[in-house]
């Protein structure tokens, strides 16, 4: 974390009830929470933002750098609070408990119902950061009266000692908080929950050192106020977790706008099946739309077909497509000996097993000998030892480039691996995203495929969604073949002069 200045030394207060080390263990520990505590709010924002809003380099730049400025001005506003310290800290930390732990969950209501969150993540941000900018001067005025022995203040050592210990304690909080978020709150309990639940934690630390350390500060009806305040935050939040579930169901109603059948967060991303069980089905990844019963049979046979109508086909690498639909669509073509799977979310592969909607779509592919499955990431996975020229044919059904997540599974480099495995005249095919409504995302995928030493053709399923392809050979096998029947080609729309995309140089963000 980034810590504002600290402000001078105070030296009014009444004398904690306790001895100056066990005071300043306290403090210091309170410290520590709301440090681990702040933390969590701010990778909240982001996991939220960049899950519904998209563009994760992007979502988190932004609630970073607004949540530093509002530090500063958290900062030069507690300067009013420091001839109440005690008072002030315990409404800061109610408040920063009620409004960041509720920031998920009015995140997500305004997705849901209102379709835009970009404002609620700026007002969250710059109110959080405004309130976290605040805790350190109060707690530096605090630690110093916790401190102190008789009437007297520390000196300059002293102080520093304390600036010392201050940022220590704030530090390793924030270490303990930024690695609990992604490995114990969001797997156990998921964004919703894990954000109220630290929101609880948060008001009490703050509230029970206040109450009880610092109760001497404080009048009779000071100390009455803040009880109810922080009892009233912690209704607030227990509320919300006992109903959250049912407001889980409300909003993807909202989002999805049907009965939501399936809904699993898998630990790589959010599964959502909508549609009846023996029925069409919609299957959406992190919020958007990969299948859709009907029309998904025409999206994967546009994506299929070409790479497998001309040419040796026995050898099939499928990269991403967990779902099966690809590998459907591979085994649907005679000669095909063997079909590699290679899929980062095993949660994936057993819904596409189990769910009947999803299995029947599939064809329950996955019960066919010739296919095995591989649970790696893609990128990572060719880069091992896998055999050059091992596949005579891969498939790439990856997330859209867009998503800056997969920027790596749409770069330079990416597809000059995918060029060592595919044997000689083997063919490469790419889910490209749209051609129309992201059409400088869809030619920059083209134009990088064929930098890195392939010839192309660009085509797209007609009808929608809109779906766009390339279709692509190593240069040394000369031209890719006409994709065919059921597909529109798009050659004539290549803009000129779209650079590549390379790992260190992503260029998908829009």
């Amino acid at each position: 974390m980034i810590d504002p200045p600290l402000p001078a030394p105070v030296q009014g207060g009444v004398r904690p009830p306790v001895r100056p080390g066990a005071g300043r263990f306290l403090v210091l520990l309170v410290v520590f929470v709301c440090a681990a505590c702040g933390l969590v709010y701010e990778l909240e924002l982001v996991a939220l933002a960049s899950y519904l809003i998209g563009d994760s380099v992007t979502q988190a730049s932004v609630v970073l750098s607004v949540m530093v400025f509002a530090m500063g001005i958290g900062s030069l506003l507690a300067k009013r609070l420091r001839c109440h310290a005690a008072v002030g800290f315990a409404l800061v930390e109610a408040a920063l408990a009620l409004i960041g732990g509720c920031s998920a969950l009015v995140l997500y209501a305004a997705f849901a119902w209102l379709g835009e969150a970009r404002h609620a993540l700026v007002a969250f941000s710059l109110a959080i950061g405004v309130l976290i900018g605040a805790e350190i001067p109060l707690l530096m005025t605090l630690i110093q009266r916790a401190s102190r022995r008789g009437g007297a203040g520390g000196g300059d050592e002293d102080a520093a000692g304390t600036v010392a210990d201050l940022f220590a304690a704030d530090y390793v909080g924030a270490l303990v908080g930024g690695l609990a978020f992604p490995f114990l709150l969001l797997p156990w309990l998921g964004q919703l929950t894990g954000a109220l639940l630290t929101g609880a934690v948060n008001a009490v630390a703050g509230g029970a050192l206040v109450l009880w350390l610092f109760r001497r500060d404080m009048s009779a009806r000071s100390r009455w106020w803040l009880l109810v305040a922080n009892l009233t935050v912690l209704a607030v939040l227990a509320t919300a977790t006992a109903l959250v579930d049912d407001f889980e169901s409300a909003a993807r109603r909202a989002v999805y706008g049907e009965p939501v059948r399936v809904a699993v967060r898998t630990g790589v991303q959010e599964v959502v099946l909508t549609g009846a069980e023996h029925g069409p089905v919609k299957l959406f990844l992190d919020g958007r739309l990969q299948v859709s019963g009907g029309p998904e049979d025409r999206h994967h046979r546009a994506l299929v077909d070409p790479a497998m109508r001309r040419g040796p086909h026995a050898r099939v690498l499928v990269l991403g497509g967990g779902d099966g639909l690809a590998a459907r669509e591979v085994l649907r073509h005679p000669g095909v000996r063997s079909v590699t799977v290679v899929e980062l979310d095993p949660g994936m592969v057993r819904l596409a097993r189990s769910d009947p909607a999803l299995s029947a779509l599939n064809g329950s592919v996955y019960r066919d000998p010739r296919l095995k499955v591989v649970y790696a990431d893609a990128f990572c996975w060719l880069r091992g030892p896998v055999p050059h020229h091992a596949y005579d044919v891969v498939i790439s059904d990856l997330p859209d480039p867009g998503v800056a997540p997969s920027a790596k599974l749409y770069s330079q480099e990416f597809y000059g691996l995918a060029a060592d495995v595919l044997a000689d005249g083997g063919r490469l095919a790419v889910h490209a995203g749209p051609v129309t409504a992201r059409s400088h995302a869809y030619w920059t995928v083209e134009a990088t495929i064929r930098a890195a030493g392939f010839t192309t053709r660009a085509y797209r399923a007609p009808g929608r969604p809109d779906r766009g392809f390339v279709l692509a050979v190593a240069a040394a096998g000369g031209a890719p073949p006409a994709p065919g029947p059921g597909v529109v080609g798009v050659e004539d729309e290549r803009p000129r002069g779209l650079p590549p995309s390379t790992l260190l140089r992503p260029r998908y963000a829009e």
